[in-house]
């Protein structure tokens, strides 16, 4: 497996990078471990500590990424930490380090072996979606259609209250296409709401069902990213962290609860200019997933390619 060029960053810069990476991921983190620890619940800064499976502690180790060498004495404690290896004498001649120098740098070939098919999966997706034409004529309904008929179901949502409460919000519902394109929104639609669906999103069909223009798509920019951990740097997983955060709050004023308490006015989509607002959102957040999702394709090509270089041939076993 070819070796990539690095760059070698010594211990008082990278350090300097670390503690600006902590301090900008508690800034998230901290409010949310105090509401654990405290039994209390946040329904919108909550959900990205809650729904995706990085945890907060995962998310504040500082990683430089694929092609970056880490030198210095503290530098020896990631030897320990998965997908990090240490510098031979040979590799570090080759960064310009003398012999005997204390360096790491991610282990792209255990990395690879390990996690091929995350890694050629979040490509297939990545590279869908930044290729297909972004649609905006959801509304944010999917959020409505979770609680369709909810009495029916027996589902309460804890402490959040329906601003138009379950009779208007089924009417919103039945008034309105539903044309949600997200697997992972779509699965959480009650059963009445799951034939008023104008398309069927499946795992299987995720792959060209996903469109640019979908909060949920591009909230789950931050999913890829951190699944492509350590190869990314921590940097563009915060920026794709920070952007997802920004689209959960307005997911969640467009939504059909009563968020006025907690600060968040709502986002009116059963009335036209409630949904002109939401299109004007959805469309910012769409153009910035998407240059977002160039950096973050641009970053994993490397290891994209080399997948492709390594696949056996066809008669190959």
């Amino acid at each position: 497996m070819p070796e990539p060029k690095y760059k070698h960053l010594p211990q008082e810069k990278w350090l300097a990078l670390e503690a600006a990476h902590h301090a900008r991921v508690e800034r998230y983190a901290k409010p949310y471990l105090a509401r654990r620890s405290a039994g209390r619940k946040h329904p919108v800064e909550d959900f990205l500590f809650t729904y995706y499976t990085q945890k907060p502690g995962q998310l504040l180790r500082w990683h430089p990424g694929d092609g970056v060498v880490l030198s210095g004495p503290k530098a020896a404690e990631r030897a320990a930490w998965k997908y990090y290896r240490m510098l031979d004498d040979g590799a570090l001649a080759a960064v310009g380090l003398p012999a005997g120098t204390v360096a790491v740098t991610f282990d792209r070939r255990r990395f690879l072996s390990d996690r091929t098919e995350a890694v050629r999966f979040a490509g297939i997706i990545l590279r869908g979606t930044v290729a297909r034409a972004a649609q905006f004529g959801c509304f944010g309904l999917h959020e409505w259609a979770m609680v369709y008929r909810q009495d029916k179901f027996d589902l309460r949502h804890e402490y959040l209250k329906l601003r138009l409460g379950s009779e208007g919000t089924d009417t919103v519902v039945e008034n309105n296409r539903i044309r949600c394109s997200h697997f992972d929104a779509f699965r959480f639609y009650t059963p009445d709401a799951i034939p008023l669906n104008e398309l069927t999103p499946t795992r299987d069909n995720q792959r060209i069902m996903e469109q640019p223009g979908c909060l949920h798509a591009n909230m789950d920019l931050y999913k890829w990213a951190y699944k492509l951990t350590p190869a990314l740097p921590s940097e563009l997983v915060m920026d794709c962290f920070e952007l997802s955060w920004r689209i959960r709050t307005m997911d969640m004023q467009a939504s059909p609860y009563d968020l006025e308490e907690w600060g968040y006015p709502a986002i009116r989509i059963e009335t036209p200019q409630g949904k002109a607002e939401y299109v004007e959102y959805q469309r910012a957040f769409a153009a910035e997933a998407q240059a977002l999702r160039g950096r973050v394709l641009e970053t994993v090509q490397p290891l994209l390619d080399l997948l492709v270089q390594t696949q056996p041939h066809e008669g190959q076993q």
